[in-house]
């Protein structure tokens, strides 16, 4: 009997010390995405699908991976924003990988914003929200200054980046 007593608190002091495993639920919000939509220029209330877009980040070779593939094939895309400094420059190359170099456009944009770290859970950890620059949200310059722009108008729709559910930019072209 004493057998049975001591196994059955052995038993029980080995998984009295056992806890939840903390897993981020693949629901919870962590750091945003910008949330870019992009417009006819002609039209603009009218949705415009970007044909073979490819977002590059500052120093880097490859593009942003979006839906599986570096391409951006329709109306809206989403790109991170760094979480370590106020400012994040990107390059955007529509047509990208046309064989004719004439027909690939590429402007440069550097957005400005102010961070705020946010503490989600212990499973999550940090996340990141961002709120753009109300005086200078973003600068536009083109590649190539031989070459007009291909983007004709940014428009901040909303300049609080803290859920990938809303639009936070407009770009119209």
């Amino acid at each position: 009997m004493k057998k049975i007593i001591l196994l059955v608190l052995a038993i029980a002091f080995t998984f009295s010390s056992c806890e939840k495993d903390d897993i981020c639920d693949a629901n919870t919000v962590t750091t945003p995405r910008l949330v870019i939509t992009f417009y006819d220029v002609n039209n603009p209330s009218v949705l415009k699908n970007v044909t073979n877009l490819t977002i590059i980040g500052e120093s880097m070779t490859d593009g942003i991976t979006y839906k599986g593939s570096t391409l951006i094939n329709g109306s809206t895309g989403s790109i991170p924003l760094k979480t370590d400094v106020d400012a994040t420059s990107f390059r955007f190359i529509l047509n990208y990988g046309n064989s004719n170099p004439a027909l690939v456009y590429e402007d440069n944009l550097l957005f400005n914003y102010s961070r705020a770290t946010i503490f989600v859970s212990r499973a999550c950890g940090f996340k990141t929200d961002y709120t753009l620059d109300p005086i200078t949200p973003y600068v536009h310059t083109a590649s190539n200054v031989a070459v007009d722009k291909w983007i004709q108008y940014i428009a901040v729709k909303n300049s609080t980046i803290d859920n990938e559910n809303e639009t936070h930019l407009e770009i119209y072209f």
